[in-house]
């Protein structure tokens, strides 16, 4: 690559994610995250509960023709507590989804995995150290709705990264096989 360009695309990428702390000449050529419909699947989840609680809640009411005002208040406090429980559900599930992100730069790999909003890791790895990526999608719903589980591989220890609910095409597969390749390539060249 042009060096004038890599110039360029470092800076671009140090301006997007300066979280990331890229060493010099380094900037991200893809960026993963979670499958949207994996989202779409815990919202709606989250919806189907909160139907379910509202249809329990008027059939509570259907049921007692008369229900005095101290009745009626329990009631709605019952209902607009579970109604803010969901509603804080839902942007924490949202907050978790946007803090699952795979990095793949020219020199590494970056993970960064949230399970909760209070445990979070990073991983890095050199691209050098990848041995093998690949993609797969095991069972009926990965493949109807476009998402799977994306691993690296690491030489030596043979540890495996692997990123889940995300989706990986083919080309950019290909791409990054061939990052790994070229990251290989030179750790030779400066191991000569």
């Amino acid at each position: 690559m042009d060096e004038g360009l890599a110039k360029i695309r470092h800076s671009r990428s140090k301006k997007n994610f300066p979280f990331l702390k890229l060493e010099d000449g380094e900037y991200v050529e893809f960026v993963f995250s979670r499958a949207k419909t994996y989202l779409l699947m815990l919202l709606g989840g989250l919806a189907i509960g909160v139907a379910v609680v509202l249809f329990v809640f008027l059939m509570v009411l259907i049921e007692q023709p008369v229900l005095d005002e101290m009745g009626m208040n329990f009631l709605f406090i019952i209902l607009a507590t579970l109604i803010g429980v969901a509603v804080i559900t839902a942007l924490v599930t949202l907050r978790i989804y946007n803090g699952n992100k795979l990095f793949i730069t020219n020199q590494h790999a970056i993970q960064m995995i949230m399970t909760s909003p209070m445990a979070s890791s990073m991983n890095i790895i050199d691209l050098a150290s990848i041995e093998d990526a690949s993609f797969s999608q095991d069972g009926v719903l990965e493949k109807m709705f476009h998402f799977g589980t994306f691993r690296l591989a690491t030489v030596g220890d043979e540890t495996t990264y692997t990123f889940k609910y995300s989706y990986v095409s083919p080309d950019d597969l290909r791409t990054i096989s061939e990052l790994l390749t070229k990251a290989k390539k030179e750790m030779r060249k400066k191991e000569d």
